[in-house]
């Protein structure tokens, strides 16, 4: 194809497998805490960052950035107090977080075209820059999960088992929480928040109807990610279709054929409920 000859197209393939890994290992676990909204409260709660950057005149990256992981510390303070479920800590950092961003938004002077950027994203403008904080996550995230999975997903299915075990559970959980906000914002700002909610959820939510064992998991999510936003990028440049919309589609058809597997596993006397490590 000629247009792997162009730096940008080059610049999108490598994104687009950064962000596919990614995504897909963070959905896996958001999924298996049952906290599947949190990517997108943290999403939206970001959107107050950016607005605050437009504002300023800043680079908006950083105050979103600092907003994600300030409300991934709030979430996860609100839900181990006990005093508040996850899904109201939740809603209440969606909701300051989109109030603080379109008031700042409205009173930014002239149009802010970013915005756009924000919602659909458009993954052939990824520049080099881009991709080295990409890849810079993704190898401290793949580090995280490689060296101490097994704690990870201890403290996720079972803190108080964990607990007892000794693991710090708290600090653990707070890690985790802190580096799927800075993976949502780093991801946002290059695909958008339509593609990053699909790229979270329903990889991770097809892998779960195939196995319950956490590696396995993993593997499947990532593959089907990858698979389906080649498959999309590729298609798009030839029928000349938005590649985000045509990557949740692609995602959607997986989730809907690994569907029936879940059905037959939830029947079978031989599977046992819950997940493995």
């Amino acid at each position: 194809m000629d247009l792997l000859q162009y730096g940008f197209f080059q610049n999108a393939l490598w994104g687009i497998g950064l962000i596919s890994i990614t995504a897909a290992l963070i959905g896996v676990y958001v999924v298996c805490r049952r906290m599947a909204a949190l990517a997108g409260g943290v999403t939206h709660a970001c959107f107050g960052g950016l607005g605050l950057g437009y504002f300023l005149g800043w680079n908006p990256l950083w105050p979103a950035m600092a907003f994600a992981i300030g409300s991934s510390l709030i979430v996860e303070r609100m839900s181990a107090s006990g005093r508040v479920r996850s899904d109201s800590a939740i809603a209440v950092v969606w909701a300051i977080g989109m109030a603080i961003g379109v008031l700042f938004v409205f009173m930014t002077p002239g149009y802010v075209p970013e915005l756009t950027t924000f919602l659909f994203g458009n993954i052939l403008t990824i520049s080099t820059a881009d991709l080295i904080m990409e890849a810079v996550y993704a190898a401290v995230l793949l580090t995280v999960l490689v060296i101490g999975h097994r704690h990870i997903m201890a403290c996720a299915f079972d803190p108080d088992f964990a607990r007892v075990s000794g693991l710090k559970v708290s600090a653990i959980n707070l890690m985790m929480t802190m580096l799927v906000g800075i993976g949502i914002v780093l991801t946002i700002c290059l695909i958008g928040v339509m593609l990053l909610m699909s790229s979270l959820a329903l990889p991770a939510l097809a892998a779960e109807n195939l196995t319950r064992r956490y590696a396995p998991m993993a593997l499947y999510a990532v593959a089907i990610s990858l698979v389906t936003s080649y498959s999309a990028l590729f298609l798009s440049t030839v029928a000349d279709v938005p590649c985000s919309a045509l990557i949740v589609i692609f995602q959607a058809a997986a989730y809907a054929i690994s569907y029936p597997s879940a059905t037959v596993k939830n029947n079978s006397h031989r599977y046992l409920h819950g997940y493995y490590l």
